[in-house]
């Protein structure tokens, strides 16, 4: 399937809200180890939000891969170039978890 650079660019948007909305999830709740932990609502809210990160990310991942091998360059030239555009949402942060 041909894919393009701005399907790929709008696709890392998609991933980077999902996993800005983690981000927030994660700060607004605290750890989910420290003492009294999460509510069930905020644990489900949570892992519902990763899900949706995690899937859009395997996503754009697969997709990626594929528009480097039609054009004819490697996943992390691409990956590079989306993140010229696109700055990760962990820039900044200190964490890389997920």
């Amino acid at each position: 399937m041909a894919h393009t650079f701005e399907e790929l660019v709008e696709m890392q948007r998609a991933a980077d809200e999902a996993h800005t909305k983690v981000l927030e999830l994660r700060d607004a709740y605290g750890p989910p180890t420290q003492k009294g932990g999460w509510t069930e609502n905020q644990t489900e809210t949570y892992e519902t939000a990763w899900r949706a990160w995690r899937d859009l990310d395997r996503d754009l991942g697969a997709t990626v891969s594929e528009y480097a091998k039609e054009v004819g360059r490697t996943r992390p030239e691409i990956e590079a170039e989306l993140r010229k555009i696109l700055p990760d949402p962990e820039s900044g942060r200190g964490t890389t978890e997920g």
